[in-house]
C-alpha cells in the first residue's frame, strides 16, 4: 500500500477503532420508597383471617367505593413520590392480600407505571402483609422468600406476626441487590412490654442479612419498612446496629449497616413519618450496607439523598396538638377519605451501567 494512502487511512479511521474499544456508560437515578399504607383491605372476607372490621356491614362500613378511593390515593402518592419517573422499588406495609396488590398495580392510575410485585403470605391474624413493587426494566427479579418469625422460647406467646420479605434482583449493571421489607410487631400493649418481640424479629432480620455477606462476592443490601421503633431504639441501633453514616467516607465499613435518616431524625425538629400524641417520630426506615455508600461505586447513595415525602395533600391539621399530622383514611371511626397514618420515606441511588 502507498505510504501516503496508509497514513491517510489510519488517520481517518483511528477514531472509529478507538471508540469501538471503549464501553459507553449511562447513569440513571434509582429511587426507592417505603410506605406503610395503613390497612389496605379489600371489602371481602378472607377465610381464617380477622378482617371483619373492613367489611361493608361492619362498624367502619368499608365498601368498594371507599376501597377504590384508597387504591387511587395510594397510587397517587407513589406516583408523586417518584417525581417525573415512577420509583424503581416501592416497599409496602399493611397490604391484605394478592388481590389488593393486583388491583393497585393494574386497576388504578398506577397501571401506567407497569409495576410487578412480590409479597409475603404471613400467619398474621388480621391478614396484613408486606410487599415490594418493582420496575422490571431496572430490577430483574431473581428470587424472593418470606422469612417467618418463630416463637420466643420462655416468653408469653406472641400472636403470629408478619414475615420478613427478602427479595433478590439484578440491576442494569449486572450487580445483585438484596432487599428486605419488614413490618416488625406493633407496640400494642405498651412499647416496653412489646419490645422483646421486635428485638426477636430484628435478630431474624440481622441473621439473614449477615448470611448474605458470606455468599455474595459484592453484597449490596437494602432494608426498608416499618420497625414500630425509632432509630435510637434497640431493634435498630443495637440488633441491626444501624447508625448514621460516618462523615469520613474512608471509615465506612462495607459489612456494616447505616441508617440514611438517623441523623436527620436526631437533629431536626418535627422530623418523622408518624405522629403520636403530638410528637413526630421516625418509624419507617431506610438502611443500607456500607457497600452502597461508596461514592465511587456504580450503585451508591448517601444520607443527603434520602428524606421523608411530605407534600401538603398527605397532611391535615392536627386540631388536638397543633401543627399538622398525616391525613389518614379514618380518624378513629370517622371516615375522612385520606391516605395513611404514615408518610412515605425515600432514597435516591445513582446507578452507572
Amino acid at each position: 500500500m502507498n505510504i501516503k494512502l496508509y497514513i491517510t487511512f489510519s488517520f481517518l479511521f483511528a477514531p472509529f477503532f478507538f471508540l469501538c474499544g471503549q464501553t459507553k456508560k449511562d447513569t440513571l437515578s434509582f429511587r426507592v420508597v417505603s410506605y406503610n399504607v395503613e390497612n389496605l383491605f379489600d371489602c371481602r372476607h378472607d377465610t381464617l383471617k380477622n378482617d371483619y372490621e373492613f367489611l361493608p356491614d361492619a362498624v367502619r362500613h368499608w365498601n368498594y367505593t371507599k376501597y377504590k378511593k384508597k387504591l387511587d390515593n395510594i397510587a397517587r402518592t407513589i406516583t408523586a413520590a417518584g417525581g417525573w419517573t415512577p420509583p424503581a422499588l416501592v416497599a409496602l406495609c399493611e397490604v391484605e392480600n394478592d388481590s389488593v396488590l393486583r388491583d393497585l398495580t393494574q386497576r388504578s392510575v398506577l397501571r401506567e407505571a407497569g409495576y410487578r410485585y412480590v409479597m409475603t403470605n404471613s400467619p398474621d391474624q388480621r391478614g396484613i402483609d408486606v410487599a415490594l413493587l418493582y420496575q422490571r426494566d431496572r430490577f430483574k427479579l431473581i428470587s424472593y422468600q418470606g422469612i417467618p418469625i418463630p416463637h420466643i422460647s420462655g416468653k408469653k406467646k406472641l400472636r403470629p406476626t408478619r414475615d420478613i420479605l427478602h427479595v433478590c434482583g439484578m440491576l442494569l449493571n449486572h450487580d445483585t441487590l438484596d432487599v428486605f421489607v419488614v413490618h416488625l410487631p406493633s407496640r400494642s400493649g405498651g412499647a416496653k412490654e412489646s419490645e422483646p418481640y421486635r428485638l426477636h424479629a430484628a435478630r431474624q432480620l440481622k441473621a439473614t442479612a449477615d448470611s448474605i455477606y458470606l455468599h455474595r462476592y459484592h453484597p449490596q443490601i437494602l432494608i426498608m419498612g416499618d420497625f414500630n421503633d425509632y432509630p435510637d431504639n434497640a431493634s435498630v441501633s443495637k440488633i441491626v446496629s444501624a447508625k448514621a453514616p460516618l462523615q469520613d467516607k474512608s471509615s465506612l465499613q462495607p459489612q456494616r449497616f447505616y441508617h440514611l435518616l438517623a441523623r436527620k431524625a436526631a437533629t431536626q425538629k418535627d422530623f418523622g413519618s408518624y405522629k403520636y400524641q403530638g410528637e413526630w417520630g421516625l418509624l419507617d426506615h431506610i438502611i443500607v450496607s456500607g457497600t452502597l455508600l461508596q461514592p465511587d461505586a456504580d450503585f451508591c447513595t448517601s444520607e443527603s439523598k434520602a428524606d421523608i415525602f411530605r407534600p401538603s395533600f398527605l397532611l391535615t391539621d392536627d386540631k388536638k396538638y397543633g401543627g399538622v399530622q398525616p391525613f389518614r383514611t379514618y380518624y378513629g371511626m370517622k371516615y375522612q377519605n385520606g391516605y395513611s397514618d404514615h408518610l412515605p420515606v425515600w432514597a435516591d441511588f445513582r446507578l452507572i451501567y
